[in-house]
């Protein structure tokens, strides 16, 4: 059961890749969708066998690296914070398999999408149940992989190839940073297996790392640089630039990776690394820092966008730095929490989109809809409980996660907690007003899509809605059902000792009990920002125009995404294709070609060219020549007797 629930879809992967041809789309799509489905009714029994049960195991599979002192085993490692990843990603998974059935039907590579699809789940399965460093860094690189090769599945569209090299360039930065932190991590503990790390992290709290003649934190050193990969992989401020381009491939992709798989891999491996986390409090200040940047920077972008999966992409963004500062504040159960939930709310969002995007004949563009929600009341319904998920307003799922998160940025008492606090409550009623400005202008008012796309406007099918069903199931009672174990009174049993937290760090505790003031003000400002979406989008459309030419420097500012994209072209990518011209035509031709292969060839052809001009065909010219080889020898004679 153990290994079947890892392994499944990779079977399904390799069977759809290798013999999709034969097996046929249906085959394929078949064979995909009950190896994910077996692994997501795999991981209720994982599940309950690890968390309500309390049986913790590991389990070997073969010897990974053997290699002086290094060992590494290829093992699974089950604790409630892989049970419940196994949850989220099977799942999820699941459903966008299924949907996909409906979505992607009329292209003609299924086979190669479906083992796409389930290759990407099986090395986030690896990711969750890894047992060691290196093991986690192999399922990591293999999400990034499997995401290069779906984001860039439509490989004819030249933005689709190029927003899959940039996810696959931006996350080589932050997966750089994670490499050395693993190095680092053996240097330290001399061993890149968790329990022995985790057991030896009070020891080497006050190492210290020698480098440029100063002493450094080694801790926090190897801390940092675990933190710059999750930056890389959750897209937080600074590597982001990746994630609205990766709406390039096709909707069932965006909600795979942006809702339950590879943008929670960061949040998933700072918690699984909580033992060292909790002795660098620099580190944590760091991560609880651009955690709450994130999520106000990404709420703000949000705000203006005009394609309907963009401003979802910009949501997980930002909802990603929500999990990240509460991880900051040592409220590692919040975040993983908020993690559980939103990947219910925020594929349900995804597909929703896509839901839209198949009944508007591939439009995007949320200014050429308006008007539909009476052709598509299914998939409205269901968007609109998706936002009210992700807007936070109780009882649906955000809400119990999120204000969770928010509070315990309140309870840890510290300035930066405070910080993150004010970011929180700031993003949450940008979030509820980028929601309900995504409602309003993509199902109300007047249609805005010429006659012919509004003539063909029509509810999804069965195949496609009902995963959407199943998932706002997941929107309305997750977080209501799984509160009390995730970050309430069943809280310390729930987890075991899948996380360690310091006894002085209590802003998770503290969350149950700060001022009413500060536990409302979040649900206000969510209330706020839909009542501001309504004014400004319903009953006075005109507004947000006039807006945006009175503030155009800042709507374009927001619009352009802070020009982060700009920005970086400038400092990093024109002066890249400068040095890489300049080393092909001066270093590699000039230099290298220049003086070896080609300049002995030149020098080669310019011999023969000369030699070929004594070769005049004149009987004089050669009996001169032979004179002069006569007079040469008899030179050499006489030198040499004399």
């Amino acid at each position: 059961m153990y290994a079947a629930v890892v392994f499944l879809p990779l079977l399904g992967s390799i069977i759809a890749g290798f013999f999709g041809r034969k097996i046929g789309d249906l085959g394929s799509q078949i064979v995909t969708c009950v190896g994910v489905g077996l692994s997501a009714l795999l991981s209720v029994l994982i599940f309950i066998e690890v968390v309500v049960n309390g049986h913790t195991l590991t389990v070997p599979l073969l010897t990974f690296i053997q290699s002086g002192d290094i060992h590494v085993e290829w093992a699974l490692r089950f604790d409630t914070l892989t049970a419940v990843m196994l949850i989220v990603v099977n799942w999820v998974s699941f459903m966008v398999h299924v949907y996909s059935i409906g979505y992607m039907h009329h292209d003609p590579s299924v086979p190669r999408f479906q083992s796409y699809l389930s290759l990407f789940t099986f090395a986030m399965l690896m990711l969750v149940t890894a047992d060691n460093l290196v093991q986690l860094f192999f399922g990591w690189e293999g999400v990034g992989l499997a995401s290069y090769l779906l984001i860039g599945f439509w490989y004819e569209k030249p933005s689709a190839c190029a927003a899959a090299i940039k996810a696959f360039v931006v996350n080589r930065v932050g997966d750089f940073g994670f490499a050395l932190g693993i190095f680092g991590v053996y240097m330290l503990f001399g061993n890149i297996n968790f329990d022995p790390i985790f057991a030896a992290a009070p020891t080497k709290a006050a190492a210290v790392l020698h480098v440029f003649g100063r002493d450094f934190p080694a801790l926090t050193i190897c801390c940092l640089l675990l933190f710059l990969g999750a930056m890389g992989k959750s897209a937080q401020l600074g590597l982001h630039t990746w994630l609205p381009d990766a709406m390039e491939g096709p909707t069932p992709v965006s909600a795979l990776i942006h809702a339950a798989t590879m943008v929670t891999a960061g949040v998933f491996m700072v918690a699984r690394m909580s033992p060292l986390f909790e002795y660098s409090q620099t580190a944590l200040n760091v991560v609880t820092i651009v955690g709450a940047a994130t999520a106000m920077f990404a709420a703000t972008i949000g705000c203006v966008q005009n394609d309907i999966k963009r401003v979802i992409a910009y949501s997980t963004c930002s909802q990603l730095g929500y999990m990240f500062f509460a991880i900051g504040v040592s409220a590692y159960q919040a975040g993983i929490f908020h993690l559980f939930t939103h990947a219910f709310f925020k594929a349900l969002l995804f597909l929703g989109a896509g839901s839209v995007i198949h009944a508007m004949s591939d439009e995007q563009d949320m200014r050429r809809m308006g008007g539909i929600w009476k052709h598509i009341p299914l998939t409205y319904a269901l968007m609109f409980i998706g936002s009210l998920a992700l807007a936070g307003i109780p009882p649906f799922a955000g809400y119990w996660s999120k204000d969770t998160i928010i509070e315990a940025a309140w309870g840890a008492g510290t300035p930066i907690g405070q910080f993150a606090y004010v970011m929180g409550v700031a993003a949450a009623f940008l979030t509820a007003f980028y929601s309900w400005r995504l409602l309003i202008m993509t199902f109300h008012g007047k249609p805005r899509a010429d006659e012919h796309v509004m003539a063909h406007v029509h509810e999804s099918p069965a195949v496609m809605t009902i995963p959407l069903m199943v998932l706002a199931a997941g929107a309305i009672f997750a977080g209501y059902i799984g509160f009390e174990y995730f970050v309430g009174e069943g809280m310390t049993q729930f987890w075991g000792k899948a996380i360690f937290l310091l006894g002085d760090h209590e802003a998770i505790h503290n969350a149950h009990h700060v001022p009413s003031i500060i536990s409302l003000l979040p649900s206000v400002a969510a209330v706020s920002g839909i009542a501001l979406a309504y004014l400004l989008y319903m009953f006075a459309p005109g507004i947000p125009g006039v807006l945006a030419r009175q503030f155009r420097g800042l709507y374009l500012f927001l619009l352009n995404k802070w020009y982060f994209d700009e920005l970086y072209d400038r400092v990093f990518i024109k002066p890249a294709f400068w040095l890489g011209y300049g080393m092909w035509k001066g270093g590699d031709g000039a230099l290298i070609d220049g003086c070896g292969p080609d300049g002995v060839a030149a020098a080669t052809r310019d011999v023969a060219r000369r030699m070929s001009l004594l070769q005049t065909g004149y009987l004089y010219h050669y009996a001169f020549a032979m004179l002069i080889g006569v007079a040469g020898f008899v030179t050499w004679y006489i030198v040499k007797v004399g």
